[in-house]
């Protein structure tokens, strides 16, 4: 087993009870010890740390739901998902990945009760980086669509994040009019002065360090975040010549 079997032995702590437990129980199983079953815990509200496994397993679950968005899953997209899991985790756990992810588009998946024991046990910034994921494998092949659009939206929605958080995230892939500033989480209207303590506080919080928790599988795509936060503020200050 790869990468994927290393998070599991790292702990996947509270996705292991719950709605999400209920869904990944049997093929988790499965793949741990080659039992045909896997005992879920009784579902706990109190908040843990995220694990690497954890945040893996969440992640997958909430990519099939993105892809069940307008009713259909046809191959291109799978591919597309598959290159992503490559890109990031490399072949052997995207090969364990995709076994996971397929099993999980054949499940029906109640995503605000999902979505709710996200919001309850995972970390905020946890949940940035699952926002910036999710937008990302679904510009994998080069664009998203309004029903994958929608959805992901709903995600945030349900698991707490924030209305600027999310047009922040969604502007770093879709722009929109004055993105830069979007990213920055202000207006245009802002004085040089509200752009620098934005860009610091965006800096802050897409901090890479702030998800360092969830170990160098995840590394890449904070860096990327991070990288939209300081290419928007260059942009910014390009435009108005600031030092």
């Amino acid at each position: 087993m790869g990468r994927f079997g290393k998070w599991i032995g790292g702990g996947l702590g509270w996705v292991m009870g719950g709605p999400i437990g209920a869904l990944l129980g049997f093929l988790v199983g499965s793949m741990v010890d080659g039992a045909s079953t896997y005992s879920i815990p009784e579902y706990t509200t109190t908040a843990q740390k995220t694990t690497p496994g954890g945040f893996g397993v969440t992640l997958i679950v909430l990519i099939a739901a993105v892809m069940k968005a307008d009713g259909r899953v046809v191959k291109s997209e799978l591919d597309y998902v598959q290159q992503f899991f490559i890109r990031q985790f490399g072949r052997e756990t995207a090969r364990e990945a995709s076994i996971m992810l397929r099993d999980l588009l054949k499940q029906y998946i109640p995503l605000s009760e999902v979505c709710n024991q996200i919001a309850r046990n995972m970390d905020y910034s946890s949940r940035l980086q699952l926002m910036h994921l999710l937008f990302n494998v679904s510009s994998a092949d080069g664009a998203i669509n309004t029903a994958e659009q929608n959805i992901i939206e709903k995600i945030s929605e349900y698991t707490g994040i924030s209305s600027a958080d999310l047009i922040s995230i969604k502007n770093m892939f879709i722009p929109e009019t004055d993105s830069a500033y979007k990213i920055l989480e202000i207006g245009s209207s802002a004085t040089d002065e509200e752009v620098r303590k934005a860009y610091r506080r965006m800096a802050m919080k897409y901090h890479p360090d702030k998800v360092s928790h969830l170990g160098d599988d995840f590394r890449k795509t904070a860096d990327e975040k991070f990288r939209k936060v300081n290419e928007a503020y260059a942009k910014i200050k390009k435009e108005r010549n600031l030092n």
